[in-house]
């Protein structure tokens, strides 16, 4: 949705700014500069960020739990379950973001699926309250054999209150980021700024939710019960949706625009059916086509419209602009026929797919922070001093600490050296921050394998058990390499020239830790398969004891998987444009100028932001 809006400049001259997107506020009306948007309404969204992630981590790292001992399934069938539940509530963020930009903007959606989440924590909490509907109580460990499993009832109820959580989760989850963007006006230098730090401090939301969740809700549900620590999960999501209410008054909201879908099914769809026709040379021959064409023979938008640059890249696209039927009146079918800017849009969604792609085995190494390793730290000794002895799942809450304390430094130091050096809003581009995160995870892994192989000649030679805090630099590295990669890829997709997609786009990052995981689970049977030559040879990671396994060599197959896909994400990075303005050469841009580049979102605050491709 655009508008043409009319502003004054500091002589008080009006302008004409074309192609600005229209915001509202919560009764529709047009929304105020002055009134609405900025830090103080996102705010209100980073309380409900740090609220939701807190009460879901709660329930997600303490659930396997639950059901072995509460619902009495098998040991297989619990992790199947929370690997089944945790890969839904990422795959349900996809929904979330079609309902949002098509039908119900992120406000709404974020306060209906809210509300789903939260039916879901209270309907776990009654369960594990009432006996009368749970399994009579057994010891799983003892007597297993002799523990009736949770069935009919009892099963239906739990996996309805479980997947209410999912499906709420998901749906709000890739909503939160998007409607904190949304108050951020990207046109204006200042706001783009405060946009960036608005990235920053939702991962510090983030990790504030995970830390409280991983340490104090993990021992409140250990020492007052399942019932009560889902009690607290429901008491603290509604805490935030009270959070998202509260601002309803400060809130910009970009209302939804139709399907975001159909746009690029037609483009799909009409350059099939033209798939034999012969695309012009001059691609102002185009349809909906409003470049204009300069001396030296760059093609650029025309300085009164809002399109896109037309670019030479999938070509076989640009047949869906091609107008058959030129110079008659007969108007043909969407389906048959594309503007220029839609085709273009298309481009750059497809051009993208490489960055999302490179992402996947960051979230394969997050996976092993999150099992092998707190197996690893489980072989170790836990001692911390003579009466108190580290849970080795609390080392999961190692990165967040970290990040705790690195993100406002990283905002508040960092990013003004970087700007003043890069001109770059951000210090750094997305693309920049991605690749700079994906190196770390790379050294992440090399000190995992160092410190296993350590660890595990220390056993079995000497056999001496080290301290946990040996494996604690993996965490650290790691931490670090996240706040670089999960908050750059974020900014990446939300800052794409998809207008009215930004919740949707956001919701795609969010795919990236299920294909991690599920790559991690093929990665294990793979290796395994692969390394068992023998009956006496169960494989790598074939042995329940990390002793006789070579989780070390896991760790350095993982450290070359990541290097490699660090290279690979520099050719994709440079290969990539963030729009299609960066085509053009630097002497090319100057040749259309900074206020035209601005008018369209190409360059925010200097040239140097317009590169955005790894050197």
């Amino acid at each position: 949705m655009e508008m043409e809006a009319r502003r004054y400049d500091n002589k008080g001259e009006s302008k004409c700014v074309v192609g600005e997107e229209i915001t509202v506020d919560w009764r529709g009306k047009p929304s105020n500069p002055n009134k609405h948007g900025g830090m103080r309404a996102a705010a209100f969204v980073l309380g409900l960020q740090a609220f939701e992630i807190m009460a879901i981590a709660a329930v997600g790292n303490n659930l396997i739990t639950y059901v072995i001992n509460e619902m009495h399934f098998s040991l297989s069938e619990s992790a199947n379950i929370v690997t089944n539940f945790v890969g839904t509530i990422f795959i349900l963020a996809l929904l979330g973001g079609y309902l949002s930009d098509s039908y119900l903007g992120c406000f709404w959606t974020v306060l209906i699926f809210g509300f789903v989440e939260l039916s879901g924590f209270i309907l776990l909490s009654v369960q594990a309250h009432l006996p009368q509907l749970k399994p009579p109580q057994c010891n799983m460990l003892t007597d297993g054999e002799n523990c009736v499993e949770a069935k009919g009832v009892q099963s239906l109820i739990f996996f309805v209150a479980l997947y209410l959580v999912a499906l709420g989760s998901g749906c709000v989850k890739p909503n939160m980021i998007a409607h904190g963007g949304d108050q951020f006006n990207q046109s204006n230098p200042k706001q783009s700024k405060m946009l960036s730090t608005y990235f920053n401090a939702a991962y510090f939301a983030f990790s504030m939710g995970e830390l409280f969740a991983l340490t104090l809700l993990v021992w409140i549900q250990t020492h007052s019960g399942m019932d009560v620590g889902f009690g607290v999960s429901a008491a603290v999501m509604a805490m935030g949706l009270i959070s998202l209410v509260s601002g309803t008054l400060y809130y910009r909201n970009k209302p939804p625009q139709g399907s975001i879908l159909t746009p690029i099914a037609q483009v799909f769809v009409a350059a099939i059916l033209k798939r034999k026709q012969i695309c012009p040379s001059n691609p102002q021959m185009l349809h909906g086509s409003k470049n204009r064409v300069l001396n030296n023979g760059i093609v650029a938008p025309s300085a009164d419209s809002g399109s896109l640059a037309h670019t030479q890249r999938f070509r076989f696209l640009d047949k869906a602009c091609i107008k058959i039927e030129v110079g008659t009146n007969v108007k043909e079918s969407p389906w048959r026929l594309c503007s220029v800017t839609q085709v273009e849009e298309v481009k750059i969604l497809i051009s993208a797919i490489p960055i999302f792609a490179c992402t996947i085995v960051f979230n394969t190494i997050l996976a092993q922070l999150q099992t092998f390793s707190v197996q690893q730290g489980g072989a170790m000794d836990t001692q911390l001093a003579k009466s108190f002895h580290i849970p080795p799942a609390s080392l999961q809450s190692i990165p967040y600490i970290i990040l705790i304390i690195v993100v406002p430094l990283y905002d508040t130091f960092f990013v003004p050296l970087a700007r003043k050096i890069t001109g770059h809003e951000s210090g750094i581009s997305p693309l920049q921050r991605i690749g700079a995160g994906l190196c770390f995870a790379t050294f992440s892994m090399v000190s995992a394998a160092i410190m296993e192989k350590k660890r595990r000649d220390a056993a079995v030679d000497s056999n001496k058990i080290l301290s946990i805090f040996w494996i604690t630099p993996q965490f650290l590295i790691f931490g670090l390499s996240e706040m670089l990669t999960a908050v750059g890829l974020i900014e990446f997709f939300y800052k794409q020239s998809l207008k009215g997609m930004q919740a949707f786009l956001t919701a795609i990052t969010y795919c990236s830790y299920s294909f991690g995981f599920y790559l991690s689970s093929l990665l294990v049977s793979l290796v395994n398969k692969i390394t068992s030559s023998s009956s006496s040879n169960q494989g790598w990671l074939g042995d329940n004891d990390l002793n006789k396994d070579r989780l070390d060599l896991f760790y350095w197959m993982l450290a070359v998987l990541s290097f490699l896909n660090f290279l690979s994400y520099l050719f994709w990075a440079k290969w990539y444009s963030y729009s299609p303005i960066s085509l053009l050469t630097t002497t090319q841009q100057e040749t259309l100028g900074d206020d035209h580049l601005n008018n369209y979102g190409f360059i925010n605050s200097s040239k140097h932001s317009v590169d955005e491709s790894i050197p």
